[in-house]
């Protein structure tokens, strides 16, 4: 990320020293890389994905936590009725469903995290294969990516990017 600052930082340093005049003759593009992963058909259809494939674990873990919160009921309201024994075997119970349910649900994120990532990871190489080849087709002599400080949108080319993921 810190290389990647840099890199714009010197391009920017360099287009500004290159005065005003000299500045006209570059073709500057930008690309909103949250807008594209938010937009483009392959990052759609990656988010369906990673639903479709974590779709039955996420019901195991509803389907559990619907479990402990009817314990959790069960021993609020019959609590004070039941024998010292069965309402300790109720909160054994209620306590090693908890500490599983937290357990799931942690694994959960992790591994719905690391398959984001992945599927990020992918995109991310494509959308730079696009950039490239829309840089090299229609002679831009730099593209800038986000964080930006400021990009106009006559520059930005977001739209083309998306539209070129769109159409592979």
């Amino acid at each position: 990320m810190l290389k990647r600052w840099m890199t714009m930082t010197a391009a920017v340093a360099l287009l500004a020293a290159a005065g005003a005049s000299a500045a006209a003759d570059y073709k500057i593009g930008f690309v909103n890389t949250e807008r594209l992963f938010r937009e483009a058909a392959p990052a759609k259809r990656a988010q369906a994905k990673i639903e479709k494939e974590f779709a039955a674990r996420d019901a195991e873990i509803q389907k559990l936590a619907k479990q402990v919160r009817d314990l959790q009921a069960s021993l609020d309201r019959d609590g004070a009725t039941m024998s010292d024994a069965d309402r300790r075997s109720k909160e054994r119970d209620l306590a090693n469903q908890s500490r599983d349910l937290q357990r799931m649900q942690r694994e959960f994120r992790e591994d719905i995290n690391l398959r984001k990532n992945e599927e990020i990871s992918a995109l991310q190489d494509r959308a730079n294969k696009v950039i490239q080849q829309i840089a090299t087709s229609e002679k831009y002599d730099l593209i800038l990516q986000d964080p930006v400080v400021y990009a106009s949108q006559r520059i930005d080319i977001t739209d083309k990017v998306i539209k070129a993921l769109s159409d592979k």
